[in-house]
């Protein structure tokens, strides 16, 4: 179940999506290590990198450890000069895919004329295509992220497919389709139905879904019931780097492997906090892990007592607490639920 990104062959479909304020380094890593072919790092501002000094406090952003390549780097802006030379850095940053972000459904991203707001001005998002597609090396895969438009008017749907003909006409190699508009948000069901439109249209090539994917099955069932080549697993992987390995053990014929028991989840905490720490430095990985402890948490069968641990972690005293209190004995874990994901999470979830 190959995919293909321009010259670029992964062995498995299903890739990590780009997660604003989660899919740093460490949380790739863990993905790659457990079956992700491929990762996108979060959501970078092409203002930002234009800008960015080599200072210590902002070498996570463009960290990429030699282990989890390919890795993409994907880019938000408003103009399209800038965000080209946005493009450009992520380039000499060592990315080995460009991913332009005109998906992402945040009212001060929108406000800012940024993300999901390119749906409503083809002709901006198009330059901006074609000025990237101009300084990303030719042998280099240059993807887009989309939602199925703005809103469910006819306007918004004639607008999303002149940028998707479009960004294919000028060079993008695939194109990551999520399955709400940006009007919704997070909110409602993804409509799949509109995904296997898509896919239709295009024909042979490259169409990635999102959108509700919390199980290795919800992944095979998207691109089964679609057609798409690829999904791009967002919010389902947050906590739950399992979902690769499991879905490649349906892939390979065998039976959907049990949730991952508590020391099969300790284990991978206490390495996702290693690289946190190696990351950010001890002083800052507290704060910046909690996030993930909240999402492991989920995996536990005491979700609620250790959820509610979580929460409160500012040491690495407070972690050592939670380990000695609930991951000492082997308990079976349970799946993660789409359900406890109905909140937001920034820009690129899914």
């Amino acid at each position: 179940m190959a995919l293909r990104l321009g010259n670029l062959e992964l062995d498995f479909p299903l890739v990590q999506a780009a997660l604003s304020g989660y899919s740093d380094m460490s949380m790739r890593v863990i993905a790659r290590r457990l079956g992700a072919p491929y990762t996108i790092c979060e959501v970078m501002l092409d203002k930002f990198l234009v800008e960015l000094n080599d200072r210590k406090k902002n070498r996570h952003f463009l960290a990429i450890a030699d282990e989890e390549h390919p890795v993409g780097g994907q880019l938000m802006g408003a103009e399209p000069a800038q965000f080209a030379a946005g493009a450009a850095k992520l380039v000499e940053a060592g990315f080995d895919v460009i991913d332009i972000n005109f998906g992402c459904p945040v009212k001060k991203v929108l406000g800012l004329c940024r993300g999901g707001f390119h749906l409503s001005q083809p002709e901006v998002a198009l330059d901006i295509v074609r000025r990237t597609r101009d300084v990303v090396p030719s042998e280099m895969p240059l993807t887009v992220k989309m939602r199925r438009g703005i809103d469910d008017t006819q306007e918004s749907r004639d607008k999303f497919f002149e940028i998707l003909d479009g960004a294919f006409e000028i060079g993008v190699d695939a194109i990551t389709v999520h399955g709400r508009t940006v009007e919704q948000r997070y909110i409602g069901p993804s409509r799949w139905e509109f995904l296997a439109e898509v896919k239709r249209h295009v024909g042979d090539r490259t169409i990635l879904g999102s959108g509700d994917l919390f199980s290795a099955q919800d992944c095979f069932d998207m691109m089964n019931e679609t057609g798409v080549n690829g999904v791009t697993v967002a919010r389902g992987a947050i906590g739950n780097p399992w979902i690769f390995q499991q879905a490649r053990a349906l892939a390979a014929g065998e039976p959907l492997p049990p949730p991952p028991t508590t020391f099969e989840q300790l284990e991978i905490i206490q390495e996702h906090l290693r690289l946190v720490v190696e990351l950010y430095g001890e002083k800052k990985a507290m704060t910046n892990f909690r996030k993930f402890g909240v999402k492991y948490s989920f995996l536990h069968p005491q979700v609620e007592d250790v959820r509610a641990k979580f929460v409160r972690i500012r040491e690495m005293s407070d972690w050592e607490a939670i380990r000695d209190e609930f991951y000492t004995v082997d308990q079976p874990g349970q799946y993660l639920s789409g359900e406890i994901h109905n909140k937001q999470v920034n820009c690129s979830a899914g």
